[in-house]
């Protein structure tokens, strides 16, 4: 077995963080439980997806885990979080699904986990173009992570 690069490492963190918001999504959408959606993307979906035409090598299994428990764990404050960064007249239950889960995967590893607040705004406006290749939810996406990073860990900027 051969170590992994950094870029490898970095690219497995990325797909992982994609696939957690596409199963959060499916979760929400289909009312299935954790255990059987996370099963599923670990069996059927990990590898599967290409970012800039390459594939993309299997995924971080135990980020994408860690993500989707501590997405549901905190999906209360998290869900909060967010409403408190958006306008008024938009609660989290009028945005798209898609942007839903993005902000409770960013939501997760903001309040429960390590990643600097910085690469946490990045990264998922990576995963934010994916899904918006046009670009117009980015500056959003921007706003509302950079709303909740300063609230979750205001000590980092």
């Amino acid at each position: 077995m051969t170590a992994l690069s950094g870029n490898q490492k970095r690219k497995m963190k990325s797909a992982s963080r994609l696939y957690a918001v596409q199963a959060l999504f499916q979760m929400e959408q289909s009312s299935q439980p954790l255990d059987k959606v996370r099963q599923e993307f670990l069996e059927f979906r990990f590898g599967e997806e290409q970012i800039e035409g390459e594939e993309l090598i299997d995924g971080d299994i135990p980020l994408f885990s860690k993500l989707l428990e501590q997405a549901v764990s905190y999906q209360a404050k998290i869900d909060q979080m967010t409403d408190r960064a958006l306008v008024a007249k938009w609660p989290i239950a009028r945005i798209d699904p898609t942007l839903r889960a993005l902000f409770r995967a960013a939501g997760a590893e903001l309040v429960a986990m390590e990643t600097p607040p910085k690469v946490v705004i990045v990264e998922y406006l990576d995963v934010a173009a994916a899904f918006f290749p046009d670009g117009k939810e980015a500056k959003f996406v921007n706003a509302v992570l950079d709303h909740m990073a300063r609230e979750a860990k205001p000590e980092a900027f």
